[in-house]
């Protein structure tokens, strides 16, 4: 929990209960976790109440961030727009961030460089298509004859298409903008209307929108609001970059703690290849630490590496916007190698499959 300061032994007894069914979980039981949380070094993160913790949790509830010698510091909940400058002040240490919302920070000069991959677009077709990034939604009783993106365009001539959006410059915008372009509808044709996942929902039954967009965990939710599936992330293109996040902390953090930043990855390397092989055992976690109802989950990168190349198209799609000029940033400094490189040279077992 974000203001949780009990020893880690408690919180690893709490889950041991709580999660003695999942599976999976057995197998990390032994987690080797000091008595007290003293002598683990502090990495401050915003406080989440959404399905964005996920990672996080799983990361300090397993025991995995206390084996690497860290612990985690919420630090109260942060407006997302509020999320980088925080990290800038050293408010904060680390977040996940998209491409593009990254790139514009660090084109803007912040010094701020992903480390490491978090979320991912699945593409393996055994993967069932619930696990991709978005999947977009019309009202059927508002667009009856719409069954596609482009059948939305066909439906309605006379006025913009209101498409619902977490924020500005963000994956679900960027994203949408790729599907008009797919099926040949003016970007300027979309207006962009700002709200969270939950409230896309309710907004789309009301017909106060023409499509929403929402994350995994919504998706259950919109098809018990009689919503109607019209697209989803596997169309953009984009493959895996489709749900690419990466882990970012300053620039400064990394040159005077690249030990910590790189236990950082190891450890939520191990919460993501734990969440992806144990879905229930993710969507519980989330769950109890939100204090809500979860229905789905996010795909994470089993990846050890920080592909800079996954951020290609999303710099694209921001130069040809004029968001940020053409070679400010690139595939090669969204990201560092230098923790990769640590975790290489200092020989660390990053995957386990124990």
């Amino acid at each position: 929990m974000p203001t949780n300061k009990r020893l880690v032994t408690v919180v690893l007894a709490i889950a041991a209960v709580s999660l003695a069914g999942y599976k999976g979980y057995s197998a990390h039981q032994h987690a080797a976790a000091p008595k007290g949380k003293s002598g683990l070094f502090a990495i401050k993160t915003p406080t989440r109440k959404d399905c964005s913790v996920t990672p996080y949790t799983i990361a300090d509830r397993l025991g995995f961030l206390a084996e690497e010698g860290l612990r985690i510091e919420w630090t109260g909940e942060t407006q997302p727009a509020l999320v980088i400058p925080s990290i800038l002040r050293g408010d904060n240490d680390v977040s996940a961030f998209h491409p593009n919302q990254l790139a514009v920070a660090k084109a803007g000069g912040a010094p701020i460089t992903g480390v490491a991959e978090g979320g991912i677009e699945p593409v393996d077709p055994k993967i069932d298509a619930k696990y991709r990034h978005m999947w977009w939604f019309v009202n059927p009783e508002k667009l009856p004859n719409v069954n596609s993106i482009a059948d939305v365009a066909k439906s309605i001539t006379n006025r913009k298409i209101k498409m619902t959006t977490g924020a500005i410059n963000i994956c679900t915008d960027f994203e949408g903008k790729l599907l008009a372009d797919k099926y040949g509808i003016p970007r300027d044709r979309i207006e962009w209307i700002n709200m969270p996942d939950v409230q896309a929902i309710q907004s789309l039954k009301q017909g106060l929108v023409d499509v929403s967009a929402v994350h995994p965990p919504f998706y259950k939710g919109m098809a018990d609001a009689g919503a109607r599936k019209v697209a989803d992330s596997s169309e953009t293109g984009l493959g895996r970059a489709a749900g690419i996040t990466y882990w970012t902390f300053r620039d400064e953090f990394i040159k005077k703690h690249p030990d910590k930043a790189a236990a950082w990855a190891r450890a939520l390397h191990k919460a993501q290849v734990w969440a992806n092989a144990n879905p229930e055992g993710s969507r519980k976690m989330t769950e109890e630490a939100i204090g809500q109802p979860v229905t789905g989950n996010h795909f994470y990168s089993e990846s050890t590496a920080a592909d800079g190349e996954l951020a290609a198209r999303w710099l694209e799609d921001l130069v040809r916007s004029g968001i940020i000029p053409e070679g400010k940033v690139t595939t090669k400094n969204i990201v560092t190698q230098e923790v990769v490189k640590y975790n290489t040279t200092h020989g660390n077992k990053i995957a386990r499959n124990d």
